[in-house]
């Protein structure tokens, strides 16, 4: 995994993860790294190499809130991680938490993204 490069005329990207636990989260803060499906890793890895920055906002499914923020620190490997506990994930890759806070979904109901028929984000 190489560390990004600057990219500073490139675009930012942002992208909500769902996780199915809090213990997945709490791995990611604890180990600065994160795994996603298989289906998702070549969206993940083309946002990283062909934008400025990419930042990863955490929510656990049905919990109503964020968990926090993060920074796209590497492209997506081939080497897989038992600590997520599923066989359904991928590649693990490094994610550098900025905020490590939970946040309900009520206090971001004025962000709408113009992409998914301006629908809120959550």
């Amino acid at each position: 995994c190489k560390s990004p490069s600057p990219r500073q005329n490139m675009p930012v990207r942002y992208f909500i993860m769902k996780s199915s636990n809090l213990q997945n989260i709490d791995i990611s803060q604890q180990k600065g790294m994160w795994s996603t499906t298989p289906s998702n890793e070549q969206k993940l890895n083309g946002a990283f190499w062909e934008s400025s920055v990419v930042y990863l906002i955490f929510s656990v499914q049905g919990s109503g809130c964020f968990q926090g923020f993060a920074r796209m620190g590497s492209a997506i490997g081939c080497e897989k991680s038992q600590d997520w506990g599923s066989a359904g994930f991928g590649g693990v890759f490094k994610v550098d938490w900025i905020r490590k806070e939970s946040i309900p979904f009520q206090f971001a109901h004025h962000l709408l993204n113009p992409w998914n028929d301006s629908k809120k984000v959550q």
